[in-house]
């Protein structure tokens, strides 16, 4: 009962989440309104409890929200003949440049002399 309780945390804040940023015209998706709302509501017990059941819940049954993925795949394999070498090399490259951007942020920030020193 707790678990369900954790989702419709996650739902409410979703939702929440996505009319504020609607309201508001925020360039921010509406889920990432949400995901900083939770954040927030994390630091009170009574949401804390629920959301950490329902995560574990979600986590346990992971692999069945690769099923759609998989069929998805199964019925455009087509597409995938055709464009597959393509897509492959753009994956390939967008990861080396997410993972070289990633290596000198890192260096800039380590070099960087701190504030205090």
């Amino acid at each position: 009962m707790n678990a369900l309780r954790g989702f419709a945390w996650l739902l409410a804040l979703q939702s929440a989440g996505e009319l504020i940023s609607q309201a508001m015209h925020l360039p921010i998706p509406g889920p990432v309104v949400g995901m900083v709302l939770l954040l927030l509501a994390l630091s009170f017990e009574q949401v804390r409890k629920p959301v950490g059941e329902c995560a574990e819940f979600l986590l346990s049954h992971l692999s069945l929200l690769f099923v759609p993925v998989g069929v998805g795949v199964m019925t455009h394999l087509s597409l995938i003949s055709e464009y597959g070498l393509r897509m492959l090399l753009v994956i390939v490259i967008s990861t080396l440049i997410g993972l070289a951007v990633t290596a000198l942020m890192l260096q800039a920030l380590i070099k960087r002399p701190r504030s205090g020193d």
